[in-house]
Protein backbone atom coordinates (compact mmCIF):
# COMPACT_ATOMS: atom_id res chain seq x y z
CA UNK A 1 0.00 0.00 0.00
CA UNK A 2 0.95 3.54 -0.97
CA UNK A 3 -0.49 6.68 -0.19
CA UNK A 4 0.75 10.44 -1.24
CA UNK A 5 1.49 13.54 0.42
CA UNK A 6 -0.02 16.79 -0.46
CA UNK A 7 2.64 18.22 -2.66
CA UNK A 8 4.24 21.48 -0.17
CA UNK A 9 2.88 24.68 -0.95
CA UNK A 10 5.21 27.32 -2.61
CA UNK A 11 6.91 28.92 -0.28
CA UNK A 12 6.42 33.46 0.10
CA UNK A 13 9.36 35.40 0.34
CA UNK A 14 9.89 39.03 0.57
CA UNK A 15 7.97 40.82 2.62
CA UNK A 16 4.80 38.44 2.08
CA UNK A 17 7.53 36.10 4.02
CA UNK A 18 8.47 38.34 6.68
CA UNK A 19 4.75 38.92 7.45
CA UNK A 20 4.09 34.83 7.68
CA UNK A 21 6.76 34.45 9.96
CA UNK A 22 5.99 37.13 12.06
CA UNK A 23 2.38 35.49 12.51
CA UNK A 24 3.70 32.19 12.82
CA UNK A 25 5.90 33.08 15.52
CA UNK A 26 3.06 35.19 17.42
CA UNK A 27 0.71 32.09 16.74
CA UNK A 28 3.41 29.86 19.01
CA UNK A 29 3.52 33.12 21.81
CA UNK A 30 -0.12 33.56 22.08
CA UNK A 31 -0.47 29.37 22.30
CA UNK A 32 2.10 29.13 25.29
CA UNK A 33 0.69 31.68 27.01
CA UNK A 34 -2.85 31.60 26.53
CA UNK A 35 -3.54 28.16 25.75
CA UNK A 36 -5.80 26.63 22.79
CA UNK A 37 -9.00 28.53 24.16
CA UNK A 38 -7.47 31.65 24.08
CA UNK A 39 -6.30 31.97 20.97
CA UNK A 40 -7.72 34.42 18.82
CA UNK A 41 -7.26 36.28 15.20
CA UNK A 42 -7.12 40.01 17.12
CA UNK A 43 -4.29 38.34 19.68
CA UNK A 44 -2.21 36.96 16.97
CA UNK A 45 -2.12 40.28 14.73
CA UNK A 46 -1.45 42.47 17.52
CA UNK A 47 1.44 40.23 19.15
CA UNK A 48 2.56 40.15 15.30
CA UNK A 49 2.26 43.93 14.36
CA UNK A 50 0.59 43.20 11.69
CA UNK A 51 -3.30 44.55 10.58
CA UNK A 52 -5.91 42.31 11.58
CA UNK A 53 -7.23 42.16 8.29
CA UNK A 54 -3.93 40.63 7.14
CA UNK A 55 -4.75 37.97 9.76
CA UNK A 56 -7.85 37.56 8.39
CA UNK A 57 -7.95 37.96 5.01
CA UNK A 58 -5.06 34.95 4.50
CA UNK A 59 -5.64 32.53 7.42
CA UNK A 60 -9.85 33.04 8.09
CA UNK A 61 -10.02 31.72 11.39
CA UNK A 62 -7.63 29.85 14.46
CA UNK A 63 -7.86 26.45 12.72
CA UNK A 64 -6.45 28.00 9.29
CA UNK A 65 -3.09 29.85 11.75
CA UNK A 66 -2.52 26.31 13.75
CA UNK A 67 -2.57 24.45 10.18
CA UNK A 68 -0.03 26.70 8.97
CA UNK A 69 2.28 26.87 12.07
CA UNK A 70 2.30 23.10 12.32
CA UNK A 71 2.84 22.61 7.99
CA UNK A 72 5.80 25.17 8.52
CA UNK A 73 7.42 22.97 11.31
CA UNK A 74 6.68 19.62 9.68
CA UNK A 75 6.85 20.50 5.68
CA UNK A 76 10.56 21.02 5.18
CA UNK A 77 12.34 18.60 8.04
CA UNK A 78 13.80 15.70 7.01
CA UNK A 79 12.26 13.89 10.13
CA UNK A 80 12.31 9.79 9.44
CA UNK A 81 10.88 6.87 11.73
CA UNK A 82 13.66 5.49 13.91
CA UNK A 83 14.83 2.13 13.15
CA UNK A 84 15.79 -0.24 15.97
CA UNK A 85 15.87 -2.93 14.17
CA UNK A 86 12.68 -4.82 15.10
CA UNK A 87 9.24 -4.04 14.24
CA UNK A 88 7.99 -3.62 17.98
CA UNK A 89 10.64 -1.37 18.57
CA UNK A 90 9.93 0.95 15.34
CA UNK A 91 6.33 1.41 16.78
CA UNK A 92 7.14 1.87 19.96
CA UNK A 93 9.71 4.69 19.26
CA UNK A 94 6.86 6.02 16.82
CA UNK A 95 4.57 5.88 19.63
CA UNK A 96 6.58 7.38 22.31
CA UNK A 97 7.20 10.36 19.56
CA UNK A 98 3.86 10.78 19.36
CA UNK A 99 3.08 10.77 22.86
CA UNK A 100 5.81 13.48 23.93
CA UNK A 101 4.04 15.74 20.94
CA UNK A 102 0.73 15.43 22.22
CA UNK A 103 1.78 16.44 25.54
CA UNK A 104 4.63 18.78 25.20
CA UNK A 105 3.38 22.45 26.35
CA UNK A 106 1.85 23.88 24.19
CA UNK A 107 1.44 21.25 21.62
CA UNK A 108 0.17 22.54 18.67
CA UNK A 109 -0.55 19.15 17.44
CA UNK A 110 -3.49 18.95 20.27
CA UNK A 111 -4.49 22.17 19.09
CA UNK A 112 -5.12 21.35 16.08
CA UNK A 113 -7.01 18.18 16.57
CA UNK A 114 -9.62 20.25 18.61
CA UNK A 115 -10.00 23.08 15.48
CA UNK A 116 -10.26 20.68 13.21
CA UNK A 117 -14.13 19.81 14.97
CA UNK A 118 -14.60 23.56 13.84
CA UNK A 119 -12.38 24.82 11.49
CA UNK A 120 -12.20 22.98 7.76
CA UNK A 121 -8.73 25.36 7.57
CA UNK A 122 -7.77 23.18 10.49
CA UNK A 123 -9.37 20.25 9.56
CA UNK A 124 -7.60 20.16 5.80
CA UNK A 125 -4.17 20.98 7.55
CA UNK A 126 -4.94 17.79 9.76
CA UNK A 127 -5.26 15.76 6.75
CA UNK A 128 -2.32 16.73 5.40
CA UNK A 129 0.09 16.41 8.34
CA UNK A 130 -1.39 12.56 8.51
CA UNK A 131 -0.79 11.93 4.95
CA UNK A 132 2.81 12.94 4.95
CA UNK A 133 3.24 11.06 8.23
CA UNK A 134 1.58 8.06 7.01
CA UNK A 135 3.62 7.92 3.78
CA UNK A 136 6.61 8.68 5.90
CA UNK A 137 5.90 5.55 8.26
CA UNK A 138 5.54 3.27 5.68
CA UNK A 139 9.22 2.39 5.47
CA UNK A 140 8.85 1.37 8.95
CA UNK A 141 6.63 -1.80 7.41
CA UNK A 142 9.09 -2.10 4.68
CA UNK A 143 11.59 -2.79 6.94
CA UNK A 144 9.71 -5.35 8.89
CA UNK A 145 9.12 -7.56 5.55
CA UNK A 146 13.01 -7.60 4.19
CA UNK A 147 13.66 -8.67 8.13
CA UNK A 148 11.08 -11.60 7.16
CA UNK A 149 8.82 -10.26 10.48
CA UNK A 150 5.88 -9.77 7.86
CA UNK A 151 4.90 -11.08 5.15
CA UNK A 152 5.09 -8.66 1.81
CA UNK A 153 1.08 -8.25 1.28
CA UNK A 154 1.08 -6.27 4.84
CA UNK A 155 -1.49 -3.24 4.48
CA UNK A 156 1.12 -1.06 5.58
CA UNK A 157 -1.41 1.82 6.67
CA UNK A 158 -3.88 -0.81 8.36
CA UNK A 159 -0.94 -1.67 10.53
CA UNK A 160 0.47 1.78 11.41
CA UNK A 161 -3.48 2.84 12.06
CA UNK A 162 -3.64 0.19 14.33
CA UNK A 163 -0.20 0.31 16.34
CA UNK A 164 -1.03 4.41 16.51
CA UNK A 165 -4.58 4.66 17.14
CA UNK A 166 -5.28 3.58 20.97
CA UNK A 167 -2.75 6.66 21.98
CA UNK A 168 -4.99 9.38 20.53
CA UNK A 169 -8.27 7.55 21.46
CA UNK A 170 -7.09 7.69 25.21
CA UNK A 171 -5.11 10.97 24.62
CA UNK A 172 -7.74 12.60 22.50
CA UNK A 173 -11.41 10.94 23.66
CA UNK A 174 -10.73 9.77 27.24
CA UNK A 175 -9.04 12.09 27.99
CA UNK A 176 -7.14 9.79 30.33
CA UNK A 177 -3.22 11.08 31.72
CA UNK A 178 -0.71 10.20 29.66
CA UNK A 179 0.52 6.27 30.20
CA UNK A 180 4.31 6.04 29.33
CA UNK A 181 3.53 2.59 29.48
CA UNK A 182 0.66 3.12 26.66
CA UNK A 183 2.77 3.41 23.71
CA UNK A 184 4.73 0.15 24.23
CA UNK A 185 0.97 -1.78 24.79
CA UNK A 186 -0.64 -0.44 22.02
CA UNK A 187 2.66 -1.31 19.48
CA UNK A 188 2.61 -4.83 21.26
CA UNK A 189 -0.80 -5.33 20.53
CA UNK A 190 -0.35 -4.24 17.03
CA UNK A 191 2.78 -6.27 16.23
CA UNK A 192 1.09 -9.77 17.36
CA UNK A 193 -2.08 -9.10 15.43
CA UNK A 194 0.55 -8.32 12.70
CA UNK A 195 1.82 -11.54 12.89
CA UNK A 196 -1.04 -13.07 13.04
CA UNK A 197 -2.03 -11.91 9.12
CA UNK A 198 -4.70 -9.53 10.55
CA UNK A 199 -3.48 -6.91 8.18
CA UNK A 200 -2.70 -9.37 4.92
CA UNK A 201 -4.48 -7.64 1.99
CA UNK A 202 -7.47 -9.75 1.11
CA UNK A 203 -8.79 -10.57 -2.23
CA UNK A 204 -11.45 -7.65 -3.56
CA UNK A 205 -13.81 -11.09 -3.08
CA UNK A 206 -12.78 -10.36 0.60
CA UNK A 207 -11.41 -13.60 1.28
CA UNK A 208 -11.83 -13.59 5.05
CA UNK A 209 -12.74 -16.54 7.38
CA UNK A 210 -15.60 -16.22 8.75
Amino acid sequence: MTSESAPPRRRPGGRTGRIRAQVLDAIRAELAERGYDGLSLDGVAARAGVHRATVYRRWRDVGGLLADVLEATTSDDDWQPQDTGSLLGDLSALNHENLAAMTAQPSIAAALIAASFRSEEAARGLRRLWEDRYARCEVIVGRAVRRGELPPDTDARQLLVAATAPLYHHLVLLRTPPDPELPGQAARAAVLAAFAGAFVRHSPAGDVPG
